[in-house]
């Protein structure tokens, strides 16, 4: 009997008895997503052709989002929805000239939000550890790892092994620290890019600093007036 008594003592305490302990990778991976998640959003955009879905960032707690151009290229009405379910209608700010793939949407949050914050993508090496977070094929805040496979500096992008699918467009790719040293642009694929095969592309996260400094404040008061 009392054997008895005793395991059942032991499985009535053993699943919240004991901490679960995750190795270091794990602990930076747990650590940035949920430092980071929360100034992610989902992109949807009508477009002629239906909707066009993609990933954003938050750069300001007022609301503005920077994403890829080619999510909201000819947009008729975009929506953003932030990490806890709240969805904006977006206003579309800016594009970055010269194929940059880069614009900046706001919207009018009734508080203030969580933004990201940009690392120095002049640091970035070949093989260092990064991670994704976006919305592949509408699942909202996924979270993908891998590696800097290569860095193509004559078309200034940043090749990766990290999973970017359809949606993830506009996400942030992420040191080890949270940082944004890039923006997921696009992925190659010999059908069509319909899906990942290890071969992502991403917007180093210099350019996205230099463009978010362009854009002129009043575009952002005008924006607001014409709510």
């Amino acid at each position: 009997m009392k054997k008895i008594i005793i395991l059942f003592a032991f499985l009535a305490i053993s699943p919240s008895g004991f901490c679960q302990s995750f190795d270091k990778d794990e602990v930076i991976n747990i650590s940035v997503y949920e430092k980071i998640s929360p100034a992610i959003v989902s992109v949807e955009a009508q477009v002629k052709d239906g909707v066009s879905a993609g990933t954003g960032c938050i750069v300001t707690r007022e609301g503005l989002i920077l994403t890829g151009s080619h999510v909201v290229e000819g947009a008729k009405s975009i929506e953003v929805t932030t990490y806890n379910g709240q969805t904006y209608k977006a206003k579309f700010i800016a594009k970055m000239a010269d194929k940059k793939d880069l614009a900046l949407l706001k919207i009018e949050p009734s508080t203030n939000l969580v933004t990201v914050s940009f690392g120095d993508s002049e640091e970035v090496k070949v093989g260092q550890k990064v991670l994704t977070i976006g919305n592949p094929f509408g699942f909202s805040n996924t979270l993908t790892q891998g590696i800097i496979s290569r860095i193509d500096y004559t078309k200034n992008r940043f090749q990766t092994d990290a999973a970017i699918n359809p949606g993830c467009s506009g996400g942030p790719l992420l040191n080890s620290a949270g940082e944004v040293i890039g923006i997921n642009q696009s992925i190659y694929n010999p059908d069509h890019n319909i899906s990942n095969i290890g071969i992502g592309f991403a917007i180093p996260s210099n350019e996205a600093v230099k463009f978010i400094a362009t854009v002129d404040k009043t575009k952002l008061q005008n924006s607001k007036a014409k709510k």
